[in-house]
């Protein structure tokens, strides 16, 4: 419309300027000021389509803006969406470490009982072992004749050692020293002629256990004792045979015995 409108303007315009002579002078000197109406009329369409252009322009980029927003829009809530579903399964992965830290955690649980399990059992195989790789078995006789009378308790040196598993007996002091802790059983058996006392006493360490008597008599020409107990020793303890102050005992190989084992190991 407005096109039509300027057209029909410039129209006039042109009629008028294409007349001659005089009329023509006339009536370009009547219609001046219309000439710079159309002018600026013009120039006013001139600016209408260039404002009309960035008009188009701007709506142009604006929907491109728009378009571009709904763009930005449609990716922020797929990158929520994704945000959304990481975070889910981060949760999930928390929830799942918690649980194989708590499994790690009872299985060394059960590892250290089962460790502490293998080392009690180590132990007690040690144990077992031990009792039974520990054998102390011994007897021996003084080796001599007549020993005695002496004017002290003497302790006695059973010097023919006849068995000594374990080597717990010492044949050079008499003494037997104790290697394991363990019920032990002793023995001792003599042979004293009727014309002198005996007296025998066991000891452990310095405590008398055990002890044989036999007083001199005129009918009687020799007389055979004995006697036994079982002994509970730690390592280390001794056990020997004291002979009396002014008494005396026949130390022949075969009558005159001093004897001892481990019954049980503690």
């Amino acid at each position: 419309m407005k096109s039509t409108c300027l057209w029909v303007l410039l129209l006039l315009c042109g009629l008028t300027s294409a007349e001659v002579g005089e009329n023509a002078v006339e009536t370009r000197s009547c219609f001046p000021d219309m000439c710079d109406l159309l002018r600026e009329f013009g120039s006013m369409a001139e600016k209408l389509k260039v404002m009309e252009t960035r008009l188009q322009d701007s709506e142009t980029r604006l929907q491109d803006s728009e378009t571009r927003l709904q763009d930005s829009e449609t990716r922020l809530q797929i990158s929520e969406t994704r945000l959304k579903m990481t975070e889910t399964r981060l949760q999930d992965s928390e929830t799942r470490l918690q649980i194989s830290e708590t499994r790690l955690q009872n299985s060394e649980a059960r590892l250290k009982i089962g460790e502490t399990r293998i080392n009690d059992s180590e132990h007690q195989i040690l144990d077992l072992k031990s009792k039974e790789r520990t054998k102390v078995i011994f007897s021996a006789a003084i080796g001599s004749a007549a020993v005695g009378p002496f004017n002290t308790d003497t302790t006695l040196v059973y010097r023919t050692v006849i068995t000594n598993l374990g080597n717990a007996y010492n044949s050079a002091t008499g003494i037997f020293t104790a290697p394991v802790a363990g019920v032990y059983y002793f023995t001792i058996f003599c042979h004293s002629g009727g014309d002198h006392t005996t007296s025998l006493n066991l000891y452990k360490n310095s405590q008398m256990m055990v002890a044989i008597r036999d007083y001199p008599t005129g009918t009687d020409q020799s007389d055979n004792g004995g006697n036994a107990v079982f002994l509970q020793l730690q390592p280390g303890d001794h056990v020997y045979v004291v002979l009396g102050i002014n008494t005396h005992v026949w130390g022949n190989d075969y009558v005159t015995i001093f004897s001892g084992s481990l019954v049980t190991q503690m």
